[in-house]
């Protein structure tokens, strides 16, 4: 149910795993790509991800645009084509996160990229919805002796627990995150309810890589126990990019972040009720009550029903007292502004 990530253990008992997902946010730009591995830092992320293309690994002209956002790319090959970053690049972006104590993570979309990834010493392997059927990768990948995060966005159970077995076949840790591949997608679609299911299907540490462009499901799922969770980055939703309404801000992942210390620090911290209520007997005896004469009482008074009550705070007779105390005859005269005492009884 645990695995490690570049030291980290991830799974029950242990804070989230949050991954800054920054994908094609950087429109091909080194230097904003740069950028938001210091705003996931900023963010408090514990990784930063990007996405690996290479174009002629990859793709074909045949593959269509899910979205045509510019006519700067005529095909969605010359799109990716401009995605692509150097091996030099690429290990460059890798130290920078390392030197913001960032894990470094990139899912990769071909054997090209796999092995190019490699090179850089990668701590886990992220495996986008859209390759778990994609064997040859898996295999090259594995070489690497490196984890498994695995997404499924587009994928049947039975295609989730057969790519599960293939991995741990390979004897390499896996995690399996719900997903679901619409961007943005709408909150009665997130599926909260897989991640638990994925759990006691598979064993194995889970989570939700989330494309809704609000903080509220990973909130959720941070709640419900997830043990990894990963969002889209932009510094403004209303970027140019074919992400960036599915993304949340550097302000909404440091909520997340934040949340994520907080529940570590609940969870880790189970409360004895018996114990915690010892610890409050000063605060018990200024919210409870104690036994008090409804009314101002002279000495000799013999206590009916009716002549008493109860009012704050409890450090005189208790409450439970009241009925024992019917028929008792005062020793001196009450006043309706204090508690009754053992001492005005005879």
């Amino acid at each position: 149910m645990t695995m490690v990530v570049a030291g980290r253990s991830i799974g029950p008992g242990h804070p989230a795993f949050v991954i800054a997902e920054i994908a094609q946010a950087h429109d091909g730009s080194l230097g904003l790509a740069h950028s938001f591995i210091d705003a996931a830092a900023a963010a408090g992320a514990d990784a930063v991800k990007f996405q690996t293309h290479i174009a002629a690994a990859e793709s074909t002209l045949d593959e269509a645009f899910r979205i045509k956002f510019t006519s700067q790319d005529a095909t969605r090959y010359a799109y990716w084509k401009r995605m692509e970053f150097s091996a030099e690049q690429w290990a460059e972006l890798a130290a920078h996160a390392a030197e913001k104590k960032l894990v470094f993570l990139s899912s990769v979309f071909s054997l090209e990229a796999t092995q190019l990834v490699a090179r850089l010493g990668i701590a886990a392997w992220k495996i986008a919805s859209g390759e778990l059927g994609s064997t040859a990768m898996l295999d090259a990948m594995a070489a690497s002796g490196a984890p498994f995060i695995m997404s499924t966005g587009m994928s049947t159970w039975a295609e989730i627990e057969a790519t599960h077995a293939y991995l741990t076949g390979l004897s390499r840790p896996v995690a399996v995150l719900q997903c679901t591949t619409k961007y943005p997608t709408p909150l009665q679609d997130v599926g909260l309810n897989v991640i638990e299911e994925l759990r006691d299907r598979l064993h194995c540490p889970v989570g939700l890589s989330d494309h809704s462009g609000s903080v509220f499901p990973v909130l959720a799922a941070l709640a419900r126990g997830a043990d990894i969770v990963e969002v889209h980055l932009a510094f403004d939703r209303a970027m140019f990019g074919p992400d960036a309404s599915s993304s949340l801000t550097v302000a909404e992942i440091r909520h997340i972040t934040s949340a994520r210390d907080a529940f570590a620090t609940m969870a880790a911290a189970p409360v004895d009720k018996d114990v915690m209520a010892a610890s409050l007997a000063p605060v018990r005896r200024l919210f409870t009550r104690s036994i008090a004469p409804r009314a101002d009482l002279p000495a000799g008074t013999v206590i009916a029903k009716g002549m008493l009550t109860l009012k704050k705070p409890g450090s005189g007779i208790p409450a439970a007292e009241l009925d024992r105390l019917i028929g008792r005859r005062l020793k001196k005269s009450v006043s309706s502004d204090r508690l009754l005492t053992p001492e005005d009884l005879e």
